[in-house]
């Protein structure tokens, strides 16, 4: 293990950063409300990795660095001009020499074998310098034969981690998008399991995962992630566990398919009884009356069938809401993206960074909807009951005329 001495294991729950939360959000969506600032023709990234033009301040073309850069770890170390060139984006970085990237640009790059084949190259120094080698065209990395040194020195070195993480970007922006999983998942491993650059792990959940466009992707990582990380306690990137069991206990008593049988079981036996008394007391009436009290029964029947179909509903939609609210989202600044901070600075920036987390105020109001639902229906029965229902008396009256 290559833990630096001077280092001291951090004990305080870890905390999630807003700045990084809203940062990476708009890389993964594009940069929303952004415009291009430069002209279309002005390809500087572009035209220095085809060798045409230095990078500026330091007056070195590309083929120089690749060629006489590569293996001077000193020289990669120390100067820090170098990478905003190497691995361009569409944000301003500290050299404030190096052009940001335009969408032409990006698809013109794309096109360009050469500055594609160099890019490759400048990745792999890069993965050198971090004691990492890309061992096939899918991205797959494994350790180098420099390992131990260089793992060593990225533990203690953390300004590299933003390297790390403009190196990621930079990867998606310029067609690897492929390339960035199998980096972080092999940089999670080490850190997590084998424990050598323990103290890059925190940037690694916080910047390096939430590179990663694809959703699916995240949650993997964040999943593997979950199982290694200790302690298990301070695991913030996912929802705590004891939520998790009480929401999944809370589906299962909430069961509507429980629900709605024993509520058809209590008013089968309160039927049951009703129509005992009904039996019993039946001889002493007379025959127009028996008609007129199975009349109203009957009646009574549908208007509970009725009430049982509402509350039936009304537990389906509570169901839906249970699982809305119980969905194991481990990629919660994913799904969450630190909504309460987003929320906090939409005026600021002009954009809805909470419209991955779904609309929870729909669901309320369908649960709402559903609770009126019985109560509307009941009385809606009860009325028309009362204007089709003819009077007792005036029923018994005209039966008795018409005998006579």
């Amino acid at each position: 293990m290559f833990q630096n001495d001077d280092t001291t294991e951090l004990t305080s729950k870890p905390k999630r950063s807003f700045y990084a939360a809203r940062d990476l959000y708009k890389y993964r969506h594009q940069y929303p409300n952004f415009k291009d600032l430069r002209y279309q023709n002005d390809l500087s990234n572009l035209r220095f990795y085809k060798n045409k033009i230095p990078f500026k301040p330091d007056g070195v073309y590309i083929e120089e660095v690749l060629n006489k850069w590569k293996g001077d770890y000193e020289k990669l170390e120390h100067n820090h001009t170098y990478i905003q060139w190497l691995f361009p984006l569409r944000e301003q970085g500290l050299n404030f020499y190096a052009k940001e990237l335009t969408t032409y640009e990006i698809e013109e790059f794309k096109k360009t074998k050469e500055a594609i084949r160099r890019f490759l190259l400048a990745y792999k120094m890069m993965l050198e310098f971090f004691g990492i080698k890309l061992i096939d065209k899918t991205g797959n990395v494994a350790r180098a034969a420099n390992w131990q040194e260089r793992f060593q020195h990225l533990n203690e070195s953390q300004h590299n981690y933003l390297r790390i993480t403009r190196i990621l970007k930079s990867l998606g922006e310029l067609g690897y998008e492929s390339f960035k999983s199998p980096l972080v998942k092999f940089i999670l491993h080490e850190a997590l399991v084998e424990d050598t650059i323990p103290n890059i792990k925190q940037s690694a959940l916080e910047y390096f995962v939430y590179t990663i466009r694809d959703r699916r992707e995240r949650r993997k990582l964040l999943r593997f992630a979950q199982q290694h990380y200790t302690p298990s306690e301070h695991f913030i990137w996912g929802p705590p566990r004891k939520q998790k069991e009480a929401n999944k206990a809370g589906k299962k008593q909430t069961s509507p398919v429980s629900s709605h049988n024993s509520y058809i079981s209590k008013h089968k036996k309160w039927r049951d009884s009703k129509n005992t008394s009904i039996t019993g007391s039946s001889s002493s009436k007379t025959a127009e009356e028996k008609k007129v009290e199975l009349s109203r029964n009957g009646e009574e029947n549908d208007q509970r069938g009725t009430e049982t179909n509402c509350e039936a509903a009304k537990q389906s939609n509570s169901e839906k809401h249970s699982d809305f609210n119980s969905e194991e989202v481990l990629d919660s600044s994913d799904k969450k993206e630190n909504i309460s901070h987003f929320k906090k600075d939409k005026g600021k920036d002009g954009e809805n960074l909470s419209q991955d987390c779904g609309n929870p105020t729909i669901i309320e109001r369908e649960s709402c909807d559903s609770e009126n639902c019985s109560s509307n229906v009941s009385a809606d029965v009860q009325d028309s009951l009362g204007k089709d229902k003819p009077p007792v008396e005036s029923t018994i009256k005209n039966k008795e005329e018409i005998k006579s």
